[in-house]
Order: C-alpha cells, then structure tokens, then sequence
C-alpha cells in the first residue's frame, strides 16, 4: 500500500518507516552471516555459537553526518562521534563501481551500483587520513575487521596509503590476510606510488611468494604485469621465486611482455624485462599455449624487448598451439600498435633468421599492415626476386595509398623492373650466413653505411 493512496499519521509513517530500517538491517545481517560463512570455509573466521553470533552481529551505521566526517577526514567530529567504549566496528553501506541489476518497487529492475560493505577502519584508511585511523586504532577497533572482504590495509596498499599502512601493521594489522578475492595486500600494491606499502608489508612479515586464488599470481607476476621496476627488485632481493609459474603457466616474464602497454611505457616494460632475465629468468620456459616470452613481445611489439629476447638466444621459429610463429604474431600486432614501430620488430626477427612471408600471402600482408610502409619494406627486401601482382595494388586502401604514394609507387614499379645489383648482392650475402645475420654482419670489415644496408637499414622505397 502506498503512503501517497491515504493520509496517514505520523504515528502510522513513522511506524512504516521503523518497520522499513528494521527489514534493511535484517537484510543486511543475512548478507554479512553469508558473507561469514564463505570466511569459516577458507578457515578464517571461528565458528561461533548462538549466544556469540548475536554478540558478534554488526551494527548497521546510517547516519548519514557520521559518514560525512569519515569519507571528509574530519579528525575532530570522529572524535566525538567515536570515544572509548562505543561501538567502533560498524558496517556501512556504501555504492560500489560495479554496476548490477536490482529489483526496485512494483517489481522494476533497474541498472544500480552494487552495494558493498565498508567500516571507518576502511574509509580512512583508503583515504589517507592518519589522524582519524588512528584515533579509531586507539578506541578499539578490530583491525583486521573486513565487513566487505577486504581489510583496512587491503585498502591502503590498494589506494597506496603508505602511512597508514604502517599504522596498521603497528597495530598488529595481519600482512598476509587473504581478501574474499583471494589477494593478500602485497598483491594490491599494483602502482608505483605503492612501494613504500610494499616495503613495510614485507618488514612485518609479508609473503613475498604468496599466490592469489584465481590466477595464482605471486606479487612478483603482478608487479611485471604492470611494469613496476622497483618493486621488482624489492620482491627479488626479499627471494621472491623468478621462474614460478601461475595456473596460466606463465612466469614473471612472460607477464612482463604479455602486458599491452603504450609508447610512452615502452622503456619502462623493458627495463622490467632486461631486469629479470639479469637476476636469472629463463627465456626457455614455454605457457600453457606453448607461447614463449618471445611470441607475447611480438604481440605487444615491443622491439627493445624483442631485440634483448633474440640475443639471448630465443628460438625465433617455434610454434605455438596454434601454429604461429613469433612472425605472425607481429605481424598481426601491426595496424594496432604503429606508434611502436613495428617495423623494427619484424626486422628484428628477419636479422635473426626468422621465416619469411610465403609471396603468395603478401596481398593479404598489404591488406592488414599497409599502414606500415617500413613493415612492407624489410618484408620485401628479404627475396632477391617476387612477382608483383595486381591482388598487391588492389589490397592497399586508397587512402593509405595515397598517404604513402612515393612509397608504393617504388613498389608497383617492381613488377616492371627487377631488383637493382646493390640488392642482389645483399640477398646473396644474407643467404650465406643463414640466419646469423645480426651476429656476424656487426664484425665485418665493411664501413658502417654498408653493414647497416646489409641488416635491412629502412630507405623508404624499394628498388
């Protein structure tokens, strides 16, 4: 019945409200004993009797000036709102980020952000205000109390609150408690602003080689998965294991050059890269897809990694399950990651002895790189002689043909003209060494213009 069809009193609506807080707070008691009972089955929390559930029932906080002084930072209405012997422990219901759909009145759904538990411990510590966490530590609160799955210091190391990280764990905050996710708080220390978490979690006797449940990650994997060099060398001299490998059977490295990244972030990911092969990682070690860390660079067209992949003596041919070689895996990064300079990595791969395009899949190479001149280029300059059809003028888009007319034209010119003797002789010389072309032609007693033509030095045409 709808308080708006009769007139009520306001004994009756303040019944009605009552009897609605009453249902809320029922509803939320039911989640948080589910929520409980998920806890005891991972062993974390004791099974409790009837009498210590009713005790151990948390209260439902609602009001709505003392959410405004914990997610404000304000110190002194915290205080006065939480002193010795009151209830510090409160369960607050707060938006999350995840949408969901939830039945409203008159059986509506809608599109809603997913309600999560929260507590001050929480909230200040997310936030960074020391005062207030402290101030909440000193009143009594359960400091590895986790209403929403995580605790405290999950939230500070997550928001790389570095001071309250250290207040936590002076208060005896547990370093290694495991998240309803399955993540210790050294696994959410996934930014650079977060090293200095990183570094107290492990001094009150974090695990560096702790695993997250669902990908059996170690901190390690997730600070290569996000190209965070120092924190690499942090887990590495605390012994963090290199070669572990995580339920997708990939190791740190492979993480590392898995990892999409932008331009800028380049140099970032290889020296992460560069770091771990240094310490010991194996560049041998193939992932549940038998793709090697070589195939995953390839992809992320990365070419310095590439580059330090291939001198340490990758094998550049092997196959994954899927019969693609590193090759084609660059290929295909190609039209989606031109400001790396693709060009470079498949160059790379050609100085290496990695195999060459079949001539009859060029039309479709055109098709999907022709954005990429300097790609089609060193891809062309491996044969002595090809035979250039009209499928190759008909794969490249008018507009890239016409961005990129002087380029093109040199190489429609081909099916006119053979390869000029200066080209001849490289492909003569690159058969010869068979693959060891970037080891050998660097030492040749030739002037460097040439040495550098030998190993597919970029002209912007063909001849």
């Amino acid at each position: 019945m709808s308080r708006h069809t009769f007139v009520f009193s306001s004994t009756a609506l303040r019944s009605l409200e009552l009897e609605r807080e009453a249902v809320e707070r029922e509803n939320v008691h039911k989640r948080w004993q589910s929520h409980c009972v998920k806890l005891r089955r991972r062993g974390e929390v004791p099974e409790l009797g009837k009498k210590q559930r009713e005790l151990h029932r948390p209260l439902l906080c609602e009001d709505r000036l003392i959410h405004n002084a914990l997610y404000t930072g304000d110190s002194e209405r915290v205080r006065c709102f939480f002193s010795r012997g009151t209830v510090v422990d409160v369960v607050i219901e707060a938006s999350g980020n995840e949408l969901q759909w939830t039945s409203q009145k008159l059986g509506i759904w809608s599109l809603c952000y997913k309600q999560e538990f929260t507590c001050p411990l929480q909230i200040t510590a997310s936030r960074g205000y020391a005062t207030s966490l402290q101030h909440l530590l000193s009143c009594g609160a359960e400091v590895d109390f986790a209403p929403g799955g995580k605790t405290a210091l999950h939230e500070a190391c997550e928001n790389a609150q570095a001071e309250c990280v250290r207040l936590l764990l002076s208060y005896e905050a547990n370093p290694n408690a495991l998240s309803e996710d399955g993540y210790t708080p050294l696994h959410l220390c996934s930014s650079s602003e977060s090293l200095q978490c990183a570094k107290h979690l492990l001094a009150f006797g974090g695990h560096v080689n702790s695993r997250t449940e669902d990908k059996d990650d170690t901190p390690l994997h997730i600070a290569a998965r996000f190209g965070l060099e120092e924190h690499v060398e942090l887990y590495l001299g605390y012994g963090a294991s290199i070669n572990r490998m995580n339920d997708c059977g990939q190791t740190p490295l492979h993480c590392v050059c898995a990892q999409s990244h932008s331009h800028e972030d380049a140099e970032r990911y290889y020296r992460v890269c560069k770091l771990l092969i240094e310490k010991g990682a194996s560049v041998m070690v193939l992932e549940e897809e038998q793709q090697s860390a070589l195939h995953l660079a390839c992809r992320t067209a990365n070419y310095r990694m590439v580059d330090l992949l291939l001198h340490k003596g990758i094998d550049v041919n092997r196959m994954d399950y899927g019969g693609n070689a590193p090759m084609h895996k660059a290929l295909q990064a190609v039209a989606y990651k031109l400001e790396h300079q693709p060009e470079r990595t498949i160059r790379s791969l050609l100085n290496y002895g990695s195999i060459r395009i079949w001539p009859g899949a060029i039309p479709k190479v055109l098709r999907y790189c022709s954005r990429s001149p300097r790609t089609i280029e060193v891809l062309i300059n491996v044969y002595d002689r090809i035979k250039v059809t009209d499928a190759w003028m008909e794969a490249v888009p008018l507009k890239v043909l016409q961005e990129h007319q002087e380029f093109y034209d040199s190489l429609f010119a081909l099916s006119q003209t053979p390869r000029c003797l200066q080209h001849l002789a490289r492909c003569a010389i690159r058969s010869h060494f068979e693959g060891r072309c970037q080891e050998v032609v660097p030492y040749l007693p030739l002037p460097a213009v040439l040495r550098d033509y030998l190993l597919l030095r970029f002209q912007d045409f063909v001849n």
